[in-house]
C-alpha cells in the first residue's frame, strides 16, 4: 500500500479531521485529488524531491499526499529553521520546488551555498485562492513500474549532533510502521486523534496522522502547543487519543484538572525519555497510565512500545509486531538480559538510507541492522529500558556516567521541574558532570542539600561538579533538550 491510499481507509461521509476544522473522508479525498492536479500543472513530477514549509494544518496534509501520488519524494522542512538552515536542505534535497504557508526569502542564502538551481516556491494561500476560480486537468496516474520500496520522504534529523542529515523512507517504512503501531495500540474509527505536534516531524506524522487515517479515525489538528488552550480543546473536541512529550504532560500535571482528560483513552509519550517522576506524578492526578514508546526518524519513526494492558514504568516498551529490535555490543552481538548496549533495530520500518550520504549510511546500516546509538537493556519479558545515548556517555576516571541516571534522581527532587546532565572536560578526570536546572516558581536552591541527596544514592563519581540554575532549557520543536547546545555553552 502507497501512503496516499491510506485515505481510502476511512468511511467517506465520516469525519477525517474534527474540531475547527470539520472535513469528512470523501472531501479529504476529494481534496488531495485537486491539489494533485494543481502541483503536475505547475510543474511537479515522479522522483524529485519537494520541500514542504508549513506548521499544522489540514493544507499540510492536503500537500503531502498529493506529493507523494505524484511519485515526488516530499521533505517536510520544520518551520522553525532560520533562512540559512532551510537553504542548506532546499540544496542537499537538490529542490526545485518548494511548498510553503508563505514567501520565504531564501535566494541570498542559496547564492552563497552555490545553489544555482531556480526554485519555485507554491505558496498555500495562494494556491487555495487559485483552486477557488480554476479546474486543473487530471495528473496521469503512477506509472506501473512505481511500486512501495520507492522513497516517499526525506525526513532531516533535528541536528542535535552536526548537519542535518535526511533519512529516506519509503511508503512501505511509512505504512508498516503505521500498521504495526495500530497492533499495539487499539485506535479505532470512532477515535478522535490529537496532532498538536509539529506535522514535519515523523512522530506525529507517522501516528497523529498515517495511523489514524489507516484506522479511520477522526483528526483533530493544533496549530502548535499551548497548555491551556490544548487542555481546553481537548475536553472540547472529545478527543480520545493524545499524543504528546514529557514536558506537555509536566504542563499537564501543573495546570490542569482531572476532568480535563477524563475522555481521553490513551496518552502516548515519545519524542525524547519520559522521567519517571512526570509518569507518577500524571497517574495519581489523572489516574491513568502514559504509554512510553521509543523511536528514530530512520525508522519511521516507532520502533518500540509499551502494551496498553502492561506498560511499564521507566520502560521503553516491547518490540513493535514484525521488526526485530535487540541491544548489541560494540561488535554487533546480541547481549543478554540486563547487560546495556546499543538498541539495533531490522525490519521493514527502517529506512533506505541517508540521502547522497553513503558513507553515514553504511555506517548506520550494518548488515540491514539500523545502530540507532542509543543505549539500553532488555530485561526477562522483553521490554526495553532506555539509559541513555551513546554520545551522552561520560567517561570519568574510566568510569562510564549515565547523565539520565542521575537526571531521573534530580526530577524526583522537591522544587526541581527540568534536568540535564552533560559531560564537561576535567584536566584529571578527562570529564565530569555538569547539571543544568529549572527550578519551580518560588524554589531556591540548595546546593549542598542536593549534594547530599544525590550521595545517598549514588556513587560519588557521578555526582556532578556543577549545578547551574537557568530558566529553561533549550529544546527542539518535539520537546528535546539540546545538550549539543548546553555543552557549546561551555568556556
Amino acid at each position: 500500500m502507497f501512503v496516499h491510499e491510506l485515505i481510502l481507509k476511512g468511511t467517506k461521509d465520516r469525519p477525517a479531521f474534527a474540531g475547527k476544522d470539520n472535513v469528512s473522508y470523501g472531501e479529504l479525498q476529494n481534496m488531495v485529488n485537486t491539489y494533485r492536479n494543481y502541483f503536475y500543472a505547475a510543474g511537479i513530477r515522479g522522483g524529485e524531491n519537494v520541500g514542504l514549509f508549513s506548521r499544522n494544518s489540514v493544507e499540510f496534509v492536503y500537500c503531502y499526499l498529493a506529493i507523494v501520488s505524484l511519485g515526488a519524494v516530499v521533505v517536510p522542512i520544520n518551520f522553525q529553521l532560520t533562512t540559512r538552515e532551510i537553504a542548506f536542505i532546499v540544496k542537499d534535497a537538490s529542490m526545485s520546488h518548494l511548498i510553503t504557508m508563505e514567501q520565504l526569502v531564501i535566494d541570498t542564502e542559496l547564492n552563497q551555498l552555490g545553489y544555482k538551481q531556480a526554485v519555485t516556491q507554491l505558496v498555500i494561500p495562494t494556491i487555495r485562492q487559485e483552486l477557488a476560480s480554476k479546474r486543473f486537468s487530471p495528473a496521469p496516474v503512477l506509472p506501473t513500474d512505481y511500486n512501495e520500496d520507492q522513497i516517499c520522504a526525506i525526513i532531516y534529523t533535528s541536528g542535535t549532533t552536526g548537519s542535518p542529515k535526511g533519512a529516506m523512507l519509503t511508503h512501505k517504512n511509512l505504512v508498516s510502521d503505521a500498521t504495526a503501531f495500530r497492533e499495539v495500540l487499539p485506535v479505532t474509527a470512532d477515535d478522535n486523534v490529537l496532532c498538536v505536534l509539529p506535522m514535519y516531524h515523523c512522530f506525529a506524522w507517522t501516528c497523529a496522522v498515517l495511523n489514524a487515517l489507516l484506522c479511520g479515525a477522526a483528526i483533530t489538528i493544533l496549530e502548535a502547543f499551548a497548555p491551556k488552550e490544548t487542555l481546553a480543546a481537548i475536553l472540547e473536541y472529545k478527543v480520545t487519543v493524545v499524543y504528546a512529550v514529557p514536558p506537555m504532560y509536566n504542563y499537564f500535571i501543573r495546570i490542569g484538572q482531572p476532568q480535563d482528560l477524563a475522555g481521553v483513552k490513551f496518552f502516548i509519550s515519545g519524542g525524547a525519555s519520559l522521567p519517571e517522576k512526570v509518569a507518577q506524578q500524571f497517574a495519581e492526578k489523572y489516574g491513568r497510565k502514559i504509554i512510553e514508546g521509543y523511536g528514530l526518524s530512520e525508522a519511521s519513526p516507532v520502533v518500540t512500545l509499551n502494551p496498553v494492558s502492561k506498560p511499564k514504568y521507566c520502560s521503553i516498551g516491547k518490540a513493535l509486531p514484525g521488526q526485530e529490535v535487540r541491544v548489541v555490543d560494540a561488535e554487533g552481538q546480541p547481549l543478554p538480559p540486563g547487560v546495556v548496549g546499543e538498541i539495533a533495530v531490522r525490519g521493514p520500518i527502517v529506512m533506505k538510507g541517508y540521502f547522497n550520504l553513503p558513507v553515514d549510511s553504511a555506517r548506520a546500516l550494518k548488515d540491514n541492522w539500523l545502530h540507532t546509538g542509543d543505549l539500553a537493556y532488555q530485561d526477562v519479558e522483553g521490554y526495553f529500558f532506555i539509559v541513555d545515548r551513546l554520545k551522552d556517555l561520560i567517561i570519568s576516571n574510566g568510569e562510564n556516567i549515565y547523565p539520565r541516571e542521575i537526571e531521573e534522581l534530580l526530577y524526583a527532587y522537591p522544587g526541581i521541574i527540568e534536568a540535564s546532565v552533560i559531560g564537561v572536560d576535567d584536566t584529571l578526570r578527562g570529564q565530569v558532570a555538569r547539571a543544568y536546572l529549572v527550578l519551580a516558581e518560588g524554589q531556591r536552591f540548595d546546593k549542598k542539600a542536593v549534594r547530599e541527596y544525590l550521595q545517598a544514592n549514588i556513587a560519588a563519581y557521578k555526582i556532578p561538579r556543577d549545578f547551574c540554575i537557568v530558566e529553561e532549557l533549550p529544546k527542539n520543536q518535539t520537546g528535546k533538550i539540546l545538550k549539543r547546545v548546553l555543552r557549546e555553552q561551555v568556556v
